[in-house]
């Protein structure tokens, strides 16, 4: 593979930056990649396990000459680091990000953004329940999805060199809209992410069922609700937050769903369940089919966990 970038930034060095360094230096993708986090913990594991070429105090010193600046930063957050880098930035550059959240971040960013620079939002659909920077792994976005999400006068050729880097870490890319974006990560992400929270708060509140009973005896649906909820809370906050209307659009069917549910349930309507459930375990098949999951029964949660 050959190398897209001189240098690239990565501001805030948690599950996804990290990820990318180590994707980034696995394809040599990159000449030199600096790095910075707001907490000097994170700076000092950092430089102790050998994360980005370069560790910097500040961030304006990570962002210094960067042909591409990343925000790995909660969404919540994105507009007032676009402002503080802002008056770093090299004539040219391209800024983007990896907020699961579209139109607030393009909102928030854009307008902080000098007009000499190239704005090109993204999304990698990957992740898992760690964070911080031990969490990270080359191959996490292998044959997973990355979502460009160009602003209206977006550069063609900083949108191609960055589809560029994104493929070399070993994504599949692709390009959307941001209302479409969010809607469809509402739909994917966000809703169930807000459904586990909830079902893992409910067996919480059932003082009827102990709490090492909830422990001892999850089955393989609870337990993967329990791996969900127990992504980073500050990144989730933001996301709920900042994609207000797409979620609560999604949470509206689910209820509604799911009161249809409740009616078949009580009225003992099999025919009603088998045909949902005939459909829903279609919708599972798909995502088997395309590549982005297993068929392999995995009890156990088979595989080493990510470092």
């Amino acid at each position: 593979m050959t190398q897209i970038y001189d240098r690239v930034a990565l501001v805030g060095l948690g599950l996804i930056a990290s990820s990318m360094f180590w994707a980034i230096k696995r394809g040599g993708l990159v000449g030199e990649v600096s790095g910075y986090a707001r907490s000097p913990e994170t700076r000092r594991k950092a430089r102790e396990i050998g994360l980005c070429d370069r560790v910097c105090e500040t961030v304006t010193e990570a962002v210094k000459d960067a042909d591409l600046v990343i925000l790995c930063v909660p969404v919540g957050v994105m507009g007032a680091v676009a402002a503080e880098i802002a008056p770093a930035l090299k004539a040219g550059a391209t800024v983007s990000d990896v907020g699961s959240v579209k139109a607030d971040v393009i909102a928030q960013v854009g307008h902080e953004l000098p007009s000499n620079v190239h704005f090109v939002p993204a999304h990698p659909l990957a992740g898992t329940e760690h964070s911080g920077p031990e969490s990270g792994f080359a191959e996490l976005f292998d044959n997973r999805w990355t979502l460009i999400v160009p602003v209206e006068g977006s550069d063609p050729a900083a949108i191609s060199k960055l589809r560029q880097l994104w493929e070399g870490m070993g994504a599949n890319v692709d390009e959307m809209d941001a209302e479409h974006h969010d809607l469809v990560l509402a739909v994917t992400s966000h809703a169930p992410h807000l459904i586990a929270y909830t079902m893992v708060g409910v067996a919480d509140d059932l003082r009827r069922v102990t709490d090492s009973e909830v422990i001892k005896y999850s089955a393989a649906g609870f337990r993967d609700f329990t791996r969900i909820a127990a992504s980073d809370p500050t990144m989730w906050r933001d996301v709920f937050l900042s994609n207000k209307d797409a979620t609560l659009e999604i949470l509206g069917r689910f209820t509604e769903e799911l009161f249809a549910l409740q009616k078949a349930i009580r009225d003992g309507d099999g025919d009603h369940l088998h045909s949902y459930f005939t459909r829903t375990r279609a919708i599972r098949r798909g995502i088997i089919e395309a590549g982005q999951d297993t068929a392999a029964a995995n009890f156990g949660r088979g595989g080493a966990a990510p470092k």
